[in-house]
C-alpha cells in the first residue's frame, strides 16, 4: 500500500481546527463600529447587550452620540426620568422606533422601572435591526439622579 492513510481521529482533529480558524476569521471580520462587544465585558442577549447601571453611566459620561431611551409609560416618565432621556413606551416601540430612532447603529441605552420592559423593548429594537442597543435595567435602582 503506497501513500498515507488518514485516520478518523486525524480527520476529526483537522476538522475541529479548521472550524475554530473559520470562526476566528468570521469574528474578526464582523466589526461594525458598535461601541460594545462581548470582549469588552458586555453580555449579549437576543441581539442586544445587558450592561450594569454603572457601565451605562460611564457610557453617558464618555460617549457623545447616544440616546437614552425610557420605555415606561408617559405618567411614569413625568414622575421622574434620567436627564436627556426620550420616551417611547415599550408598547409603542415597534411602531415608533424607525420614525424616531433614525440611526440603527447609534448607541441606545434603554431602561424602564425594574428592567422587564426594557428587555422586551431592547429585543424588539434588535429585531428591527438596531445594532448597538444596551439595556441597563430599571430606574428604581438608578443611583445617579433623575429630573422631573
Amino acid at each position: 500500500m503506497s501513500g498515507r492513510r488518514i485516520t478518523p481521529l486525524l480527520l476529526t482533529i483537522s476538522s475541529v481546527v479548521l472550524l475554530f480558524l473559520c470562526m476566528g476569521l468570521l469574528c474578526a471580520c464582523s466589526g461594525d463600529g458598535a461601541v460594545s462587544t462581548e470582549s469588552e465585558g458586555y453580555k449579549a442577549v437576543d441581539g442586544y447587550y445587558q450592561i450594569t447601571q454603572a457601565e451605562a453611566k460611564e457610557l453617558m459620561d464618555s460617549e457623545k452620540d447616544y440616546i437614552i431611551l425610557d420605555v415606561r409609560t408617559e405618567e411614569e416618565y413625568r414622575e421622574g426620568h434620567i436627564e436627556n432621556a426620550i420616551l417611547i413606551p415599550h408598547t409603542e416601540i415597534g411602531q415608533r422606533a424607525e420614525k424616531e430612532l433614525k440611526d440603527k447603529n447609534q448607541l441606545i441605552l434603554v431602561y424602564c422601572r425594574s428592567g422587564n420592559r426594557s428587555k422586551t423593548a431592547s429585543k424588539i429594537l434588535a429585531e428591527l435591526g438596531y445594532t448597538n442597543v444596551m439595556e441597563f435595567g430599571g430606574i428604581n435602582s438608578w443611583a445617579y439622579g433623575t429630573i422631573k
